[in-house]
C-alpha cells in the first residue's frame, strides 16, 4: 500500500483528490493539510511515501516545502500539482529533488499513475510541460536579490526588508535597483510580476 500526503490549500481539490485516490486498490492517504508548512509535521506523523504538493499555498509554497521535505525525509518521494507550468517552476522543482511534475488538469489515473512512479523510484513529467522543459530560463537573480524582491513584493518597505534580512537599508535599495535593471522592469512592482511569471519567486 502506497502512502500518500495531500497538500493542496483548495478544500474542495484536495477532498475530491483524496477521494479519488482512495478508491486505488494500492493508494491510501494518510495526511491532508492545506498550508505549506504544515507538509513536514504531517509528513513526520504519517511517514508518507509519496507528497502530492500544490505549488501555490500560503505558509510555504509546494516546492519550498517539497525541497524542506527531501532534507527532512529523503525516503519521501514528491509530485508536484501545478496549474501552469513555469520554467522557473521546473528549474526549481529540479533543484528540490522532486520526482513528479504533473498538471492539475491531468485526468485522476493519470495521478494515481504518477504516484505510483515516483514512488517506485522513477521521475514523471507532464508531457504538455515537456515542451517547457526545453525553455528553462536562467534566473539572472542571485538568493539575495529574490529573498530582497519577496519581501518586497509582499509589500515590505527598504527599512522593514533590512531589519527582516539583517541588511542595512541602503543595501536594500542597492539590490532593488539591480533586480530591476536586471529584469529590465519599470518598477519594483514590475519587477515582481516579471519573476513571479517567470516561477522565479
Amino acid at each position: 500500500m502506497i502512502k500518500v500526503l495531500l497538500a493542496d490549500d483548495h478544500h474542495v481539490v484536495r477532498s475530491a483528490l483524496s477521494a479519488l485516490l482512495n478508491l486505488e486498490p494500492d493508494l491510501t492517504v494518510v495526511a491532508e493539510v492545506d498550508r505549506g508548512d504544515e507538509v513536514l509535521p504531517a509528513a513526520a506523523r504519517t511517514g508518507p511515501d509519496v507528497a502530492v504538493l500544490d505549488i501555490d499555498m500560503p505558509g510555504m509554497d509546494g516546492l519550498a516545502a517539497a525541497a524542506a521535505l527531501h532534507d527532512a525525509a529523503p525516503a519521501t518521494a514528491t509530485l508536484v500539482l501545478t496549474g501552469h507550468g513555469k520554467p522557473g517552476h521546473l528549474r526549481r522543482a529540479l533543484t528540490a529533488h522532486v520526482r513528479g511534475f504533473l498538471l492539475k488538469t491531468a485526468p485522476p489515473e493519470e495521478l494515481a499513475d504518477g504516484i505510483r512512479k515516483v514512488a517506485a523510484g522513477e521521475r514523471v513529467l507532464d508531457p504538455r510541460l515537456a515542451l517547457t522543459a526545453w525553455d528553462l530560463a536562467d534566473n539572472p537573480l542571485t538568493p539575495r536579490e529574490t529573498d530582497v524582491l519577496r519581501a518586497a513584493a509582499e509589500g515590505a518597505e527598504a527599512t522593514e526588508i533590512a531589519a527582516r534580512l539583517h541588511l542595512s537599508a541602503g543595501t536594500v535599495r542597492n539590490y532593488l535597483t539591480s533586480v530591476v535593471s536586471k529584469l529590465n522592469a519599470r518598477s519594483r512592482t514590475d519587477a515582481a510580476r516579471i519573476a513571479r511569471e517567470a516561477g522565479w519567486l
